[in-house]
């Protein structure tokens, strides 16, 4: 079982469950990303708390990914996956299988 904090940052998020749960995975807060380009105090944020997940051995994953700047500010900083209407759209089951491969077949 692998646990991850969903909007990181923002609501009932807090640095206290760092400290308390063993979380896997930081989802940075879409809030947070949309601001990147346009306001250096969420670029700060984000920066940190990537930093902060890279040294506590935490995977990161960016919400609300919706231009190529946002994407070219979180890959030059390491995010490790992100997600956003500039990834890919909301889709039904057949275009995704489509998109990703079929992941129950067997790969050499």
């Amino acid at each position: 079982v692998r646990i991850a904090i969903d909007d990181f940052g923002t609501g009932y998020s807090s640095l206290g469950y760092l400290v308390r749960f063993p979380v896997d995975v930081l989802k940075i807060d879409r809030e947070f990303v949309s601001r990147l380009g346009q306001d250096k105090s969420a670029e700060t944020l984000v920066e940190t708390i990537l930093v902060m997940a890279k040294r506590l051995n935490m995977t990161t994953v960016a919400e609300g990914i919706e231009t190529e700047q946002q994407l070219a500010f979180l890959t030059s900083r390491g995010c490790d996956y992100g997600q956003g209407y500039l990834l890919a759209r909301p889709m039904a089951y057949e275009p995704f299988i489509a998109l990703i491969g079929n992941p129950t077949k067997v790969q050499p």
